[in-house]
């Protein structure tokens, strides 16, 4: 093979240490490229715009090379309402980047004699492809997969079938889980969700693992491998940064700004200046780690052509709001707050916090659910909790 095909794919896999050789046979055994549509787009950018599909009858050799490169396809637009060769406005479904798939897979820990009693339940078909990778390594009788998309799960189905595998394939809400199959030994989920479904949890047998996308509104997400408990709790670290598409269940459409201002802006805000420049909290582990601490707050950015732009934050009650206006090389920035919430100064706490226990990374951080299904985030271990600003995760 060629170093577009599947073997210098697994070298590099295995050299950044996603693929593990108990996953190298499955691997082998499942092409990714049987589980790719015709037409693909490489990066999931949103916009219309110019033709930017990989299409497998046009450039075949172009296709192999994205299908084998390390890196997210995006299949379906818009729900699958979006047709043609140019992007749609939002992408809905993809076949994920492998490196991301054998990390995941690997943080289930599946162990290498398989019980005939053990389960592993899938939320998320997408395009079949871990479905396939599962089915390869535990049996297709050991696997369900659970996808909302009717027309993405009868293409997934096809794929399956025509690669040998026969995992029962359901089309209903993944967030309720698949009850007639429970108990599970492993969960995947496939998709970022804001709230791990309580059935899902539920459905994991003690001892069982999830494996999931957790995001908070903030913006930032991370994988989250938790172990349930007797008593219906759930725990564990996160264990890689992840940009999944939201479960369609979970999706958020935050209102306008106009809703929060109830007039022209800056309304009755509140004015002050910062120091902390919004660059400091713009990358990934500073949102994730402040969303971590944050209720229901959402940033957006409204730029300029200079390198300035607006750092908007709301609320998910549409009652507060806050603007930051940020200048290149300036050191103190305008703010504006409205609303009972100060959530400018929210930020400024959490950054404080996180700043004072020496900017941990991701790896110290972890997530557990209460038997009721509250989250609690914690640095190091779970008798450390995240300190929670305003009301804490939402």
């Amino acid at each position: 093979m060629t170093e577009a095909g599947p073997e210098g794919l697994a070298s590099r896999l295995l050299d950044a240490g996603a693929l593990t050789p108990d996953w190298l046979a499955a691997y082998r055994a499942v092409p990714r490229e049987l589980f790719v549509p015709d037409v693909v787009w490489t990066g999931v950018g949103a916009g219309t715009g110019r033709a930017e599909a990989v299409v497998r009858g046009e450039d075949p050799e172009a296709w192999l090379r994205a299908v084998y490169s390390d890196g997210s396809l995006t299949t379906q637009w818009d729900d699958g309402a979006h047709t043609g060769t140019l992007r749609g406005k939002v992408p809905t479904c993809s076949n994920t980047q492998p490196s991301v798939v054998f990390s995941m897979l690997r943080a289930l820990d599946i162990p290498p004699d398989v019980p005939p009693e053990f389960a592993a339940l899938e939320v998320g078909t997408g395009t079949g492809w871990n479905a396939a990778l599962l089915s390869e390594r535990l049996g297709s009788s050991h696997v369900v997969t659970v996808e909302f998309d009717g027309d993405n799960a009868a293409a997934a189905r096809l794929r399956l079938d025509a690669a040998g595998y026969q995992p029962a394939t359901v089309v209903a809400d993944g967030s309720e889980g698949w009850p007639a199959r429970a108990p599970y030994d492993r969960v995947l989920v496939t998709a970022g969700v804001r709230e791990i479904p309580g059935e899902i949890v539920r459905q994991t047998r003690a001892g069982g693992i999830i494996v999931c996308p957790y995001g908070t509104p903030y913006g930032a997400e991370a994988v989250v491998r938790l172990t349930v408990h007797e008593d219906g709790s759930a725990s564990g670290p996160f264990v890689m940064d992840s940009a999944f598409m939201r479960l369609r269940q979970q999706r958020e459409n935050w209102p306008h700004t106009r809703e929060y201002l109830g007039g022209d802006w800056p309304a009755d805000g509140r004015r002050s200046e910062t120091g902390l420049s919004p660059e400091e909290v713009a990358d990934w582990l500073p949102r994730f780690v402040l969303g971590l601490q944050l209720s229901g707050t959402a940033p957006f950015r409204e730029p300029d052509d200079d390198g300035s732009y607006v750092l908007w934050l709301r609320d998910d009650k549409v009652t507060s709001w806050a603007t930051v206006d940020y200048v290149p090389d300036k050191d103190t920035f305008l703010v504006y707050q409205g609303g009972p919430r100060a959530l400018w100064g929210e930020v400024e706490a959490a950054y404080t916090w996180w700043n004072g226990q020496g900017r941990p990374g991701l790896e110290r951080f972890g997530l557990t659910l209460t038997p009721d299904g509250v989250p609690r985030a914690w640095l190091d271990s779970p008798e450390q909790p995240v300190p929670a600003v305003g009301q804490g995760l939402s």
